[in-house]
């Protein structure tokens, strides 16, 4: 992408802003509402700049793909809940704590990566490392050294969490998942991304509202599926944010940023689609402590991100060149034109 240079360095303050805020409540009293608005948009904000990269991200969501999401998460979310109402609460959390566990590292270490891969040798970024599992030798896992040093730090911080199940450690680890989501995953286009939000936009007020279901397995689960933030009510000790609420908005974000940087424009569209997201975070506080209970926080948020972008290209009259982006042809028209430069320059050696 012509623009992704000129942005590389764009997240680092956001990060140092975000790890700061992380941990500040260690040592002073932070409003949990302010927390929630500020941890939110800065995971975002750096996730969505991580996400541009010369290549598009590696996994993309077809419209059939976001079509079933909400009904797969349904279905997931439906057998939690009766996983925790007849088996025992403590064994259903071990078993998931250890699944996290693992989850947890990759995603702590390629969060990492980038900043310690600058420290390193560059043969230890290059060169790949091929193990083969034992008794199944197709099965195959490559790495580099750069990937073993940043899961050290990985395994040691999830180690903590597994035994202390502290808030910090859930937050660092839920914050690690969702700047590894926003950053791999793309919608390949603004139309799967206005189905996909649309379709848990139902999903979201159905299962808050109309169910227990969604209430119950949040408080139920522990794992870091949320984000906690320290209150001062005894009663109600922590507010909590689910990631799905920062990851699902954030990858049409994320989209809507590399559809200005394929374009070599700055930030036109992100800039809408990130205030219609902290617009919408914003509402969904006020809602929720004007009527004292849950809500559906996609119920506000996806009005705001979709409403914010569609009223800014209608406004700039480039419908047509939003709908028509597709990033997967991208893709594949930037390696077919790289292709034919290399044969070009193989023809122009041979007729030398």
């Amino acid at each position: 992408m012509a623009a992704s240079s000129g942005i590389r360095g764009a997240p680092i303050f956001a990060g140092l802003l975000l790890s700061a805020l992380t941990f500040a409540p260690l040592v002073v009293k932070i409003d949990p509402n302010v927390n929630v608005i500020l941890t939110a948009c800065l995971t975002v904000y750096v996730g969505c700049y991580r996400s541009v990269k010369p290549t598009p991200p590696t996994e993309t969501m077809s419209s059939e793909h976001a079509m079933r999401f909400p009904l797969v998460g349904s279905a997931m979310l439906l057998s939690l809940f009766l996983l925790f109402k007849f088996l025992s609460k403590d064994l259903v959390n071990a078993v998931l704590t250890s699944y996290f566990f693992v989850l947890g590292i990759i995603a702590f270490s390629a969060t990492l990566l980038p900043s310690i891969k600058r420290f390193l040798p560059n043969q230890w970024n290059d060169h790949l490392i091929s193990w083969r599992f034992p008794y199944f030798q197709s099965a195959v896992v490559e790495f580099t050294k750069s990937q073993i040093i940043a899961a050290i730090p990985g395994a040691f911080f999830c180690a903590w969490y597994a035994k202390r199940k502290h808030w910090l450690a859930n937050n660092i680890l839920g914050i690690a998942f969702c700047i590894q989501g926003i950053e791999m995953l793309s919608l390949g286009s603004f139309r799967t991304g206005a189905i996909l939000l649309a379709g848990l936009f139902v999903y979201d007020i159905f299962w808050v509202f109309f169910t227990p279901v969604m209430v119950s397995v949040a408080k139920s689960f522990d794992a870091p599926i949320k984000l906690l933030f320290p209150t001062s009510d005894s009663a109600r000790p922590f507010s909590m944010l689910g990631l799905g609420d920062i990851v699902i908005p954030g990858i049409f974000v994320a989209l809507a940023l590399r559809f200005d940087a394929s374009r070599g424009k700055e930030n036109r569209y992100f800039k809408s689609a990130f205030s219609g997201y902290t617009v919408g975070l914003i509402v969904t506080i006020i809602v929720m402590n004007w009527f004292q209970a849950a809500q559906p926080a996609l119920l506000y948020i996806v009005p705001g991100v979709i409403g914010f972008v569609a009223v800014h290209c209608l406004w700039n009259g480039e419908v047509k060149p939003l709908l028509e982006f597709d990033e997967s042809k991208t893709e594949a028209d930037s390696g077919s034109s790289s292709t034919s430069q290399d044969e070009v320059v193989n023809t122009d050696k041979k007729e030398e």
